[in-house]
């Protein structure tokens, strides 16, 4: 998976069904750019029609396999657009392997911001690309879910730990 920042524009657009609800995938010409989980029923694209193209067919065909738990790794080509901090916390993210957990101060500490705590957990919250790029798999140093702003919060995160097996409180 690699991450680069271009213009924000997502001309793509396609929604899936999975068991934590409806989720909406948006890509430009080569790379997935946005990935939102369905909260209260609504998705942010609702009104735009869909538009499919030949990576959001392989992005919908590689989230059926990993809720099927068939698939442990993406093979997506993801831009992700935010500061140069949140790039490098999301690279983190990135390189958490599934069924492993990692806290916010190792990401913290990944990025050569050992005291950045609060600002760990913004960019985590907000990572535009959530279960591609695996923000779920951080936690609290005690092991704990301190939140998760995609789908229906920590009902969501807590579907997708126990999915890959990771203990969580």
């Amino acid at each position: 998976m690699q991450s680069s920042v271009t213009s924000q524009g997502s001309p793509y657009l396609k929604r899936i069904e999975s068991p934590i609800g409806r989720i909406e995938v948006s890509a430009d010409e080569s790379a997935i750019t946005v990935l939102a989980i369905e909260r209260s029923g609504l998705l942010p694209g609702d009104d735009r029609p869909e538009c499919s193209s030949a990576i959001l067919d392989r992005a919908a065909a590689q989230l059926d396999e990993y809720f099927a738990g068939t698939r442990a790794v993406f093979d997506l080509e993801v831009r992700a657009h935010g500061t140069p901090f949140q790039r490098s916390v999301w690279h983190a993210l990135a390189e958490i392997p599934y069924g492993v957990v990692s806290s916010y101060g190792q990401i913290g500490l990944a990025t050569g911001r050992s005291s950045a705590g609060r600002a760990v957990g913004g960019a985590v919250g907000a990572n535009p690309i959530p279960i591609i790029i695996p923000c779920h798999r951080v936690l609290g140093s005690n092991g704990r879910i301190t939140g998760y702003s995609g789908g229906d919060g920590i009902l969501t995160k807590a579907w997708l730990l126990d999915h890959e097996g990771i203990e969580h409180r």
